[in-house]
Parts: C-alpha cells; structure tokens; sequence
C-alpha cells in the first residue's frame, strides 16, 4: 500500500528557539500528542503534550532539548512498520522526513489505520480462530497447513500475544471447514483459546450422550 498520499504538512515543526508557551498553545487547539521541533530547518524530534504542559512556559524548547524524541518514519516505509512506529512511540502523530532527511509532513494514526481496516483481514467475510501453542513449538507454516489441508485459505493471521513462553496466534479464514480446522488444531496440540458454535454443539451431544448412558445403567 502507498500511503504517501496520506501526508499531511498542515503543522510546520516548532523551531528548538520557540517558548514552551507556543507550544503549549498550539496543543490547547491540537488533538495531538506530540509535535515536531526543528533547529535551521532540520528535523530533531517530537515534544509530548504531557512534557510541554509541565515546563515552564517562560522558557525555550532548547532549555528542555532532552525531552525532544527523535522518532520518524521516511516516505517509502511500509504500512506496518509505521503502525508500529505509532506503537512503540505512544503517539498518534508520525513525522515523515524524506530520502535527504528533509521533513515532508506527518501521518495521523487514524489515516493509517484505516488502511488496515482495508485488508482482506477485515473487511472480507470469514471466521477467527484464536490459537495457542509454546514458543518453541509453533509455526507460522505448520498453522497455514492446517488450514489449507482442510481447503480453506486464509486471509490474514499475526501474533497477538506472547505470554509466559506461550505464543497466541489469530488467524482468519474463509467460513468453511471450521469444525474440521480447529480439531485438526487439537491433533497438533494447539489449543483452540477462542470459543465456536460448532464446539458448542459437540459439547451438547457429549452432555446428552453422558446423560442417557446414565440413565440406560440405572
């Protein structure tokens, strides 16, 4: 995906001169967590809201310089890993700079996330399977060809918890075959953590079968 055209370049980076007062200004008219900061046209780094709003205003942005974060992302990087920039920043603004480190704009968060609700992974039809298995143990091509022996595709899966030496894994697949996956998902030993009809029912049939045998040995 091309998200260039997802720049916006409406906010200019404050200068490292500027008083901590403008700035705390702007974010009283801004929904954002940080804003860019420059010194003689070149890209430092961001300044938090929080920072701003605790220093004192009298004084310059270069008087408070180690608050400055230097994060970015450049202009051909890929979707996801702005989405993780976004992450492990804490920010729901990302500044752009170009191949000559030159700053061009800034991603908002929600325009990037859009793009994900975009994907096949969410905007097409199909089931969840949420699955577990040791971190040792798991594999990304063992999972696909669980779900392709059983003649299904999938059509988006990530890793959406590591806890304990135990890695999670989502996984979204076309709606059919679902009872089928997840026993196969057993037989391999993975353990099926999200909840289904089709185990529901299963579960009834056994609870009804337990109970007539009963009865039948009274």
């Amino acid at each position: 995906m091309d998200t260039r055209s997802y720049i916006i370049n409406d906010i200019q980076p404050f200068s490292i001169d500027s008083d901590i007062k403008e700035v705390q200004l702007a974010f009283n008219q801004l929904t954002y967590t940080h804003v860019p900061v420059e010194r003689d046209g070149t890209y430092l780094g961001c300044l938090s809201e929080t920072d701003a709003h605790c220093f004192d205003g009298t004084k310059s942005i270069h008087e408070y310089a180690y608050a400055v974060e230097g994060f970015y992302v450049r202009n051909n990087t890929n979707w996801l890993d702005i989405l993780e920039a976004f992450a492990l920043h804490n920010s729901n603004i990302m500044p752009v700079l170009g191949k000559n480190n030159e700053y061009l704009g800034y991603y908002e968060l929600g325009d990037i996330l859009n793009l994900f609700n975009d994907t096949p992974f969410l905007n097409e039809a199909g089931g969840i399977i949420v699955v577990e298995k040791g971190i040792r143990d798991y594999s990304f091509s063992e999972i696909c060809q669980i779900v392709e022996s059983n003649d299904t595709k999938i059509l988006g899966a990530f890793v959406s918890k590591i806890e304990n030496e135990v890695v999670q894994v989502t996984i979204k697949i076309g709606h059919t075959g679902m009872n089928s996956i997840v026993q196969t998902f057993r037989r391999y030993n993975y353990e099926v953590v999200s909840s289904h009809d089709e185990d529901t029912f299963l579960e009834d049939l056994k609870e009804r079968s337990d109970y007539l045998n009963k009865y039948l040995n009274m």
